[in-house]
């Protein structure tokens, strides 16, 4: 795609109030969900889950744990972004033979990754290793560029990882002709016990998605002037 069609597409996508009704095409959620697969995340870790909610019995239960929002049982169908707490656990060793299948792992990154994958999400036995990883950086920082550890601050690091992926499938979504509202108005602990969603799974965003019923929809932004810093503050 040419910088002018995404330009147009990044402008053109908006946030849906209203749905039709419309079934979507076969396959079509199904392509849209493996492009925000292909989303960057931290160590290739890929901790995003997707949680398809397209019955209409688990419909009301969610739009009451949604704030009512009436998107959840307008719209055909409702993607729940999560973000796996145990993606470190989960996924390291199968991303490494995923990548070695590829050919696209050299041996020194696996090394690197081999070193801080542990380092960066370990908490030790009984979960009390954050402590002295929470204790460390702060004091490194004073001499050394030390980052912050996903340890520590995982809801943090999964909904940066998350959100990546959720942005790549709202694109694709406005390329097919769908409309999402990425929703952060809902509680947590109500829609893990409505859909049955396993403690240490983060939700991260609610989107409905569907055919708009809004209409032409305009919106604006502030001059970009405001926000680029060119080399200073």
């Amino acid at each position: 795609m040419e910088l002018d069609g995404f330009e147009s597409l990044a402008r053109a996508r908006r946030s849906v109030r209203k749905f039709r009704p419309d079934p979507l095409p076969e396959g079509l959620l199904e392509r849209m969900l493996d492009a925000a697969r292909w989303a960057p995340s931290g160590y290739n870790l890929q901790p995003t889950h997707f949680y398809i909610v397209e019955d209409p019995q688990l419909k009301p239960a969610l739009q009451v744990a949604c704030m009512s929002q009436r998107q959840i049982t307008e719209a055909p169908a409702t993607v729940i972004f999560l973000g796996d707490r145990r993606a470190a656990a989960n996924n390291f060793r199968d991303m490494l033979r995923t990548e070695e299948a590829a050919g696209v792992l050299h041996p020194k990154y696996r090394a690197s990754l081999e070193k801080y994958v542990p380092l960066a999400f370990g908490t030790g036995p009984l979960g009390l290793g954050w402590l002295w990883k929470a204790a460390l950086p702060p004091m490194r920082r004073l001499a050394l560029p030390t980052p912050e550890l996903p340890a520590i601050h995982r809801r943090f690091w999964l909904a940066k990882q998350v959100s990546l992926s959720a942005m790549v499938f709202m694109l694709a979504a406005a390329a097919a002709g769908l409309g999402t509202c990425p929703m952060e108005g809902f509680d947590e602990a109500r829609v893990k016990k409505v859909l049955g969603i396993p403690p240490w799974m983060l939700v991260v965003m609610v989107m409905p998605l569907g055919y708009s019923a809004d209409g032409p929809l305009k919106r604006s932004r502030l001059p970009l002037q405001g926000f680029v810093h060119h080399d200073r503050w």
